[in-house]
């Protein structure tokens, strides 16, 4: 089997884990600090808490618009392990500001340490997916990103959940101090063990300024209309995560009528069925890039956002809010969780062959910039659906109905990602006729 060759390879299996843990310490340092601000009731700069969650999330995404031109171009021009294991070292030191911040409950001061979070893994991006060409054979270059999919997004859920409940135990600064840390000198040491990945345009002049390469950047990204189509079919995917990701708390609570423990049990579906889609899509692909999966991706999660509006919308009224193991055990709650956990499940057939396609055919002088573009468009479009969602809450849409938006934009996308590169709906074509 693909997937347990390569987590047994160091051509990939140091690399797997050093991206799990910066993708976990981005998310246990995020959670941890909307929790510690949100129930202390914290006022930074006179911003009441909730401007502060949000304001989180966008110092976080800042850092992907202000330097993927620079992490692109430095990617290309310099030995990759090289830059990994800077930026790794980077982070270690950043975790002993959070450190700081998060022992002296200076809340001004960890949302600057977020944005050196953001800044890491803006660094460490354009790396993480150009790195995989040079490392993986063709025929496996599917089920690599099918695991870096599978594994970033477990991450996110154990990070989440994790910073969310440490910090709010007793100690629990001093808890979630010492596992930054140690997961950060983990990283590092992992990283070491990576194989060297040399450079591919060694001669690049680096330009600073943020503006002009990024701007050259998405003129690459677009020389190339499947490389482009993909990409924005990948961004495309973060604006609905993020749409579906920010209603989850006030679904729970307000619509399904649940504890505090609920979201977190939304969380873990929504990323275990990313993870599990993930896996199964190599196994579908069998060692090659099938494309046709994309569109059987959107219509799969299509159908299954547009049955969470229904079942979510007919869910009446109960007595009492319910806990997390009532809810999952009741007819109607399980339904929501296995239909939750199906759409997510297309979601990572649609994700893992665009990431692919875009490592596959963007030319290799190229790649860490044109996977820099990404970056940028990918942090482009989740700023918009947040102001898409402010929008929708101000026309007074319910949460059932924000969803079903989400659905038949959803639906939308995917025909236009077919209008733009036919391969797609080809390729499904194929796909049905061989099934």
């Amino acid at each position: 089997m693909a997937q347990l060759e390569l987590m047994r390879s160091r051509r990939f299996l140091p690399l797997f884990w050093t991206q799990f843990l910066g993708a976990f310490n981005d998310n246990f340092l995020k959670n941890a600090l909307v929790i510690l601000v949100t129930y202390r009731s914290a006022s930074v700069l006179g911003m009441p808490y909730t401007e502060i969650v949000a304001l989180s999330g966008g110092l976080f995404i800042l850092p992907f618009f202000l330097f993927s031109g620079l992490a692109g171009q430095l990617a290309d021009k310099y030995e990759k392990v090289t830059i990994i294991r800077y930026v790794k070292g980077a982070e270690i030191l950043i975790m002993f500001l959070a450190t700081y911040g998060l022992i002296t409950e200076r809340f001004a001061f960890l949302l600057g340490v977020l944005f050196l979070m953001g800044l890491h893994s803006t660094f460490f991006g354009p790396v993480k997916y150009s790195i995989l060409p040079q490392h993986l054979k063709p025929t496996e270059m599917v089920a690599g990103n099918a695991l870096v999919e599978a594994g970033t997004f477990l991450a996110i859920l154990l990070g989440t959940i994790g910073g969310g409940y440490l910090i709010s135990i007793e100690g629990g600064a001093v808890i979630v101090s010492i596992a930054l840390l140690f997961m950060a000198i983990l990283g590092f040491l992992i990283s070491l063990w990576i194989p060297q990945a040399p450079a591919v345009d060694p001669e690049l002049k680096i330009e600073f300024n943020p503006v002009t390469p990024s701007v050259r950047m998405l003129g690459y990204a677009r020389q190339n209309r499947a490389v482009f189509s993909s990409i924005l079919g990948i961004s495309w995917f973060w604006f609905f995560g993020a749409v579906l990701l920010s209603v989850f708390p006030a679904l729970c609570k307000d619509v399904l009528y649940g504890t505090e423990h609920v979201p977190p049990l939304f969380l873990s579906m929504f990323s275990i069925g990313i993870g599990a889609g993930s896996i199964l899509c190599d196994r579908l692909s069998k060692k090659k890039l099938e494309l046709g999966l994309v569109p059987v991706g959107a219509i799969g999660t299509t159908i299954f956002t547009a049955l969470l509006y229904w079942l979510c919308a007919s869910y009446g009224p109960i007595d009492e809010p319910q806990t997390a193991t009532i809810f999952a055990t009741s007819p109607r709650g399980l339904c929501i969780l296995i239909d939750l956990f199906l759409l997510s499940v297309f979601g990572g057939f649609y994700t893992v062959p665009l990431y692919t396609l875009v490592q596959a055919r963007s030319a290799i002088r190229l790649r860490s910039r044109i996977i820099a573009a990404n970056n940028i468009i990918n942090a482009f479009f989740m700023v918009v659906a947040s102001v898409m969602l402010i929008a929708l809450f101000r026309m007074d849409l319910t949460i059932p109905e924000i969803i079903l938006v989400a659905a038949v934009m959803n639906g939308l996308a995917g025909v236009g990602l077919c209008w733009m590169q036919p391969e797609f709906y080809t390729r499904l074509k194929a796909l049905v006729r061989r099934t």
